[in-house]
């Protein structure tokens, strides 16, 4: 496995730190197989006009970031625009003092297309639009750029897709200042542009502002920034592409609000985009959120407790553990098993040697023994999580390979990394893993 040295650094590095890469989750995905293609069935529907609502529930460690990044990959790859976005108590989905906005901006900083990967795309996906409109006049008429039957061409399918939006809540704003944004394209005039670029962004404080400087008397906030991502989504379509995927992390912000009142007026928002997309008032859009079974669960503060979503996402009565239902609104991630995560350092360890120039020095039997220890902890059935393992793993890749005097059966078998284990543990270690036996 031949992977560049930059990628390979982000990879390790991000994993120790605890935090997902942003590039190389290819060369390290392991499991999920049946998540990602119930998110990515969710990316036809989304390419054909529909819309789409997830959860994305797990505990913390257990892979909910990690899934949102693969599926954030994929789906710019075919040709999707993807917004991302962690909540905080700065940033919420409703705000009485800005933070819903906030959320907005957080989105649209953080739109991402397969070109601009790394985010900062709004400005790049408006040039690309009218540049994709101008050669497709070109190609049809075969006038040239001077020709003013060649400009009157260009407004026409402008307006078109303009048309398109007119219809929808803030539509005629919206494409108020897509023209206006074309006009300025047009003339050269960098600074109008800008404006746009900006209004579009929310940072308009207040109307008298907008009025001034781009002549529209409305700006973006906390209570509506909502309709305007589903403004996008119809865009982006007419502009070229296939839809738009919006992915919230840290659902448990929320969760976390002391305020009953507030909390109730988050989910209300989750509420009305849950319902936009299954009554198909959200067209080319999709939605996945993240949290922890006791941020969606609870009945008192979490996302049960208020009664129309908990009646519309509770389970039914036929599920059972070992049997999940992957075209429910809740995706529950189960732990990775040892067989997966042994699959998951023998990557991390190939990875590490690549990176640092050295011989892999950790056998099969030394992986086995790794994994069987982190598996064989009390609890760990039910607790370990992915970012655990990783953490402990490469902490002892960097060991090793800083300190070759060092045996790794001594360090596997320290009381510092064992300590959990009892005499009865101890005596039937092997008995769950005779599956690994070389």
């Amino acid at each position: 496995m031949k992977i560049p040295k930059r990628i390979a650094s982000a990879v390790i590095n991000s994993l120790k730190g605890g935090v997902v890469p942003r590039i190389g989750l290819p060369y390290i995905t392991v499991g999920r197989a049946t998540e990602i293609d119930a998110l990515l069935h969710d990316v036809d529907i989304i390419a054909d006009g529909g819309a789409s609502f997830r959860f994305i529930v797990g505990k913390y460690g257990s892979g909910k970031s990690f899934l949102l990044q693969t599926i954030r990959n994929y789906v710019m790859d075919r040709g999707f625009v993807v917004a991302d976005a962690d909540l905080s108590p700065e940033r919420r989905l409703q705000g009485t003092k800005g933070q819903g906005l906030a959320t907005y901006k957080e989105l649209i900083r953080n739109l991402s297309t397969k070109t601009r990967p790394e985010g900062g795309a709004l400005t790049l996906i408006l040039d690309r639009w009218i540049s994709a409109v101008q050669s497709e006049a070109a190609m049809e008429s075969g006038l040239s750029p001077e020709d003013p039957a060649f400009a009157q061409l260009v407004e026409k399918k402008i307006f078109a897709v303009i048309a398109a939006l007119n219809e929808m809540v803030h539509g005629f704003d919206f494409a108020r200042l897509l023209t206006v944004y074309y006009r300025a394209a047009v003339e050269g005039d960098d600074a109008r542009k800008a404006l746009v670029v900006k209004w579009f962004r929310g940072e308009y404080a207040t109307k008298s502002e907008a009025k001034a400087e781009l002549g529209v008397n409305i700006v973006i906030t906390d209570d509506d920034w909502y309709e305007y991502i589903k403004l996008f989504a119809v865009f982006l379509k007419k502009a070229g592409y296939n839809g738009m995927l919006v992915l919230v992390d840290e659902l448990v912000n929320i969760y976390k609000i002391p305020n009953s009142i507030t909390r109730q007026y988050n989910y209300e928002k989750i509420l009305t985009m849950y319902n936009d997309t299954l009554q198909g008032k959200a067209q080319y859009l999709g939605l996945i959120m993240c949290g922890t079974p006791q941020c969606i669960e609870d009945t008192r503060r979490g996302v049960f407790s208020y009664e129309a979503l908990r009646s519309r996402l509770a389970e039914g009565k036929f599920g059972r553990e070992g049997v999940k239902d992957m075209l429910a609104p809740i995706i529950r991630l189960e732990p990775l098993t040892a067989e997966e995560m042994l699959v998951l350092v023998e990557k991390l360890a190939e990875i590490h040697a690549g990176l640092f120039d050295y011989e892999q020095t950790l056998t099969q039997q030394d992986l086995v023994a790794f994994i069987e220890i982190e598996f064989g902890r009390i609890g760990a059935g039910s607790n370990i999580t992915p970012r655990e393992v990783i953490r402990d793993f490469i902490e002892l890749l960097n060991i090793v390979y800083q300190n070759p005097q060092v045996d790794v059966r001594t360090l596997l078998g320290s009381e510092g990394f064992a300590y959990a284990r009892t005499p009865a543990e101890e005596e039937t270690a092997g008995t769950d893993f005779a599956e690994f036996e070389l």
